[in-house]
């Protein structure tokens, strides 16, 4: 079966929301669950995400925040924390592996650590026993997909295309998913651009997709009520996991 990887960002409005969305997320078939640290400068990210950040921060998100969410969510799901390398470097990277250790989160996707800076502190998530995961995107040549997925860990992160998340565009990418299974039995999840509509096409030939933008344009619907927002998203996943799927 496909997996769903579901991306939202930590503590918008609340702690105890983001818990009751992220169980809610799994009951409805999200797999895994990527827990956004907001930062000032998202640079990966599209404006969907970019504004839920800087919601957050503006409503006083602290990093006590994430420590306590997570602490809530990740002992009842498959949970890694998804952030820039700016607030990991400040509060110490050996610091928040310790933090992902004590709560059992599984590790970090880290979009503006180059794979040569990663080299220099995959001892230290070895140590913690903790994924940080790779990234492939259409740029990469063969060579280069070689380097960065032969030693990746619990799934290999595609770049649907070069450019943010959330922007909905499309690259034929049955080469570059070919390069990656030569190379690598790590599972290859998609991401950038998937939702409700794109999710079935952009599966093909992958094992399971990335969902952030989808998830988070509904966060911020402040026409819905917090449990119309659980529903609505919550009702989005299931729709995504049966269609890859099908």
């Amino acid at each position: 079966m496909k997996k769903l990887v579901g991306y939202i960002t930590s503590s918008i409005p609340s702690n105890d929301f983001t818990v009751d969305l992220a169980l809610s997320m799994k009951e409805a078939g999200v797999d895994i669950l990527e827990l956004g640290v907001p930062f000032s400068d998202p640079v990966a990210d599209g404006p969907v995400i970019e504004k839920a950040n800087h919601i957050a921060l503006n409503s006083g998100f602290k990093l006590k925040d994430l420590f306590e969410a997570s602490s809530k969510i990740a002992p009842q799901m498959d949970m890694l924390w998804m952030g820039y390398m700016n607030p990991f470097f400040h509060y110490g990277l050996e610091n928040f592996l310790k933090k992902a250790n004590e709560f059992g989160v599984n590790g970090m996707i880290i979009p503006d650590l180059p794979f040569e800076e990663a080299l220099l502190v995959n001892d230290t998530f070895e140590k913690y026993n903790k994924a940080n995961i790779s990234f492939v995107a259409p740029t990469h040549g063969e060579e280069r997909i070689k380097k960065v997925v032969e030693n990746s860990k619990k799934f290999i992160y595609m770049v649907a295309y070069a450019g943010i998340t959330g922007s909905g565009q499309s690259e034929d990418l049955s080469s570059i998913i070919s390069t990656v299974k030569k190379y690598s039995n790590t599972p290859l999840y998609i991401g950038f651009g998937v939702d409700e509509k794109s999710c079935k096409e952009k599966a093909k030939g992958v094992d399971g997709v990335i969902v952030g933008s989808a998830f988070v344009k509904h966060l911020l619907d402040e026409s819905l009520s917090n449990s119309e927002k659980i529903k609505k998203i919550s009702a989005i996943a299931k729709e995504i996991k049966e269609k890859i799927n099908e």
